[in-house]
């Protein structure tokens, strides 16, 4: 038996270091970001258009191959506002982290909702991309900053629901 004042485990200091390789989907659209254009693929099952494009649909399992070029307007799907500071983070709490679903497409996808007050943002309203200048976009999605709204009217949240064709 172990004595209570005995420790079963040992604490040491770890590195871990990874790589990611993309995939040729989300290598495509990466590339795509870089030239300031943002593309999903469609499903040739049910039509649903995913972005980022995975390589397939997780509705039906098929490969999807066709590129769909997209707006980088969109709406709120969901969003959470975020009150701790991220360590290495340059922006001060609090901001808003939110699910935009892109005009055109039918899965959200993370980034960030600036020049409103936290207070004022909403389900379903429209926002659109603040890319970084030129110069500075690489292939990542860090080249749009944020999200802000657009001033349209907002998009009824039921209308958000997928219904396959």
């Amino acid at each position: 038996m172990n004595n209570s004042s005995e420790k079963d485990y040992f604490e040491s200091l770890i590195s871990l270091e990874y790589t990611h390789t993309a995939g040729s989907a989300t290598t495509r659209f990466l590339e795509a970001v870089a030239e300031g254009k943002i593309v999903g693929q469609k499903c040739p099952k049910c039509s649903a258009v995913y972005v980022p494009p995975r390589g397939s649909c997780p509705r039906d399992g098929v490969p999807t191959s066709e590129e769909v070029t997209l707006t980088d307007r969109g709406c709120v799907e969901s969003f959470t506002v975020v009150h701790i500071p991220i360590p290495g983070n340059p922006i001060e709490p609090p901001f808003v982290s939110a699910m935009i679903r892109l005009d055109g497409a039918n899965i959200s996808f993370l980034h960030l909702i600036q020049e409103i007050p936290v207070e004022e943002i909403r389900i379903g309203m429209r926002v659109e991309a603040v890319w970084k200048p030129q110069e500075e976009w690489t292939t990542s999605l860090e080249n749009i900053k944020w999200f802000k709204p657009t001033g349209e009217p907002d998009i009824k949240p039921e209308s958000l629901i997928f219904k396959p064709k």
